[in-house]
């Protein structure tokens, strides 16, 4: 068929399966957004309020969907406002795939209205760009990008451009989709020292990341723990892998994991990473990050292993594809005084109301729970209502948590839960922030008000920057430099303005009221939580620190 490159475009997400588009249109991606027009039917494009909300919301799309995102943008500060959504992208493996225009060929390199180079701009934050300037290369680069974003270690891909491309005729004939199923091999070797090694282990712990929730691998992960015995913790990756009250659970581990992960990675003598980096969150000090123990780690990304800690055996493989052929060789085995020792350390918590105030967020996150089901879905921005999420919101389920973990993307919150509102239309979606994130990105009440989500925005608003100001009152004698802003923001009005339903609480009893009238609006509603700036995250170990360090309270 004879086609220009904007049909093009649209015809190849066609065969990807593409139904939703999230972007902002300009001058360079007129003729895009014309065939966008054309094809409207079959490709739902969704305006949002900014490119970098964009490219969050097609984030979220992939996390909560599992498909691969895709967002357009214009040149320019079009293309590199779509910078810090790639960015988290890649620091957390979600396939998305960007497309941007770029001025025409004939002014590329001469600083022409809106010229940016974001192919060469987005190098380090994708796992591939490409630059089309001829027609005949656009159909290879398209395809290719849904291969590479969705094979592997899933990521982000750019596509960026030319104007006169997006303009030329070619013929072009319908292709299959490249195979994503191709994934690296591993030997029997690997497999019985695996297998060995767990068999031999008197007080093991699985060291679960998000790489098991991509790989949807936690039903295989779940049978090595029942069938070997052994208690599991969790990254901020991974939340919902581990069911909430599932007996071998440990919670999450790292910087403001429960004492209980922390201390069975202390005190175990096999640690068994599975799709998990050891980050600087978990491991903060890797000479001293589980010292007793054996390290064995099962990752899809070769260059992760020996990476951050050194292991004593590491398989390059699909953690997913290797579990189901370790599981027949594991033995049967109970680990009793192992495990209640494990588990006895739950009982140990941190601070859970660290300072004398009304309202709690361990109660605003618990009355959320229970009045939502296992299917809800939960956002999160960046910062202290990031972590008391991840510690007390009642997973249950993969896809369920959507946050930024590698580049701790402040903004994040909304543009994601956009776009997983969007990719699962079924599914009751709460967006928790605080107020400085919120702060961010809250342009986007814009969109979801413009597609009548009805997504439920809690702001744990202690009128300060809190997560920092934690650390300035605990490492920096008190000095509070730029973190509590002054800022007068009547989130109740604001909403109204954007035409969402406000709401605002300053007890749980209050909180508990307006939740539920929340939960029966058709279309956005901001809540605004007020909580005491004193208000800390307990536990945490000190970067750099041990579980020597940890504070509990």
């Amino acid at each position: 068929m004879r086609l220009n490159g904007s049909q093009l475009v649209m015809e190849i997400l066609l065969e990807h399966d593409v139904d939703t588009v999230f972007g902002y249109p300009g001058g360079a991606a007129l003729n895009l957004y014309d065939a966008l027009f054309e094809y409207k039917e079959k490709i739902r494009h969704i305006m949002t309020a900014h490119e970098q909300g964009a490219s969050h919301a097609a984030d979220g799309y992939a996390r909560a969907t599992g498909k691969t995102g895709v967002c357009f943008a214009t040149s320019g500060p079009g293309a590199t406002n779509l910078v810090t959504g790639l960015a988290t992208a890649f620091m957390d493996s979600v396939p998305v795939v960007a497309i941007t225009a770029n001025v025409a060929d004939n002014l590329i390199g001469r600083d022409a209205f809106q010229e940016v180079c974001i192919s060469n701009i987005v190098i380090p934050i994708t796992k591939h760009s490409f630059f089309v300037n001829r027609i005949e290369d656009l159909s290879d680069a398209l395809h290719d990008a849904f291969r590479i974003a969705g094979s592997g270690r899933k990521g982000p891909v750019l596509v960026d451009i030319t104007k006169d491309v997006t303009a030329k005729i070619v013929n072009y004939k319908q292709k299959k989709p490249m195979d994503f199923s191709e994934k690296p091999s591993f030997s029997d070797d690997d497999l019985n020292r695996f297998a060995s090694m767990i068999n031999a282990s008197d007080k093991p712990v699985i060291y679960c990341g998000g790489g098991v929730a991509t790989a949807d691998a936690g039903e295989e992960m779940r049978k090595l723990m029942e069938i070997a015995d052994i208690p599991a913790a969790h990254t901020l990756m991974s939340a919902g892998v581990i069911g909430y009250n599932d007996p071998r659970g440990l919670g999450m581990a790292g910087m403001h994991g429960t004492i209980a992960a922390n201390k069975a990675f202390d005190r175990s003598d096999l640690i068994i990473a599975l799709g998990t980096r050891f980050s600087d969150r978990v491991a903060l000090n890797p000479s001293k990050f589980g010292k007793r123990a054996h390290k064995i780690q099962v990752d899809i990304d070769a260059s992760e292993i020996n990476k951050n800690v050194i292991v004593d055996l590491g398989v390059h493989a699909d953690v997913k594809e290797f579990l189901t052929a370790l599981l027949p060789l594991i033995k049967n085995r109970k680990h009793e005084e192992w495990i209640e020792q494990a588990t006895g350390w739950k009982k140990i918590k941190g601070d859970v109301k660290s300072c004398d105030a009304e309202l709690h967020p361990s109660e605003i996150i618990n009355t959320v729970c229970e009045n939502t089901d296992r299917e809800t879905i939960y956002v999160t921005d960046v910062g202290q209502h990031q972590m008391w999420s991840a510690q007390y919101i009642h997973h249950e389920k993969t896809k369920r948590f959507i946050t930024s973990g590698g580049l701790g993307t402040m903004g994040f919150g909304y543009g994601a839960a956009i776009g997983a509102k969007i990719g699962c239309p079924d599914c009751r979606v709460i967006h928790f922030t605080g107020d400085g994130s919120f702060h961010m990105n809250l342009n986007e009440a814009c969109t979801a008000v413009s597609q009548e989500l009805p997504i439920i925005t809690v702001i744990m608003n202690n009128q300060v920057l809190g997560m920092v100001y934690q650390w300035q009152g605990a490492f920096y004698g008190n000095r509070y430099s730029s973190t509590d802003p002054h800022r007068k923001t009547d989130f109740v009005k604001l909403a109204e303005g954007f035409g969402a339903k406000g709401f605002s609480a300053e007890t749980p009893t209050e909180f508990e009221e307006v939740f539920k009238n929340a939960l029966k609006e058709k279309g956005p509603v901001w809540i605004d939580c007020r909580i005491a700036k004193t208000e800390n995250v307990y536990p945490m170990i000190p970067g750099g620190g041990t579980i020597e360090d940890m504070i509990i309270g």
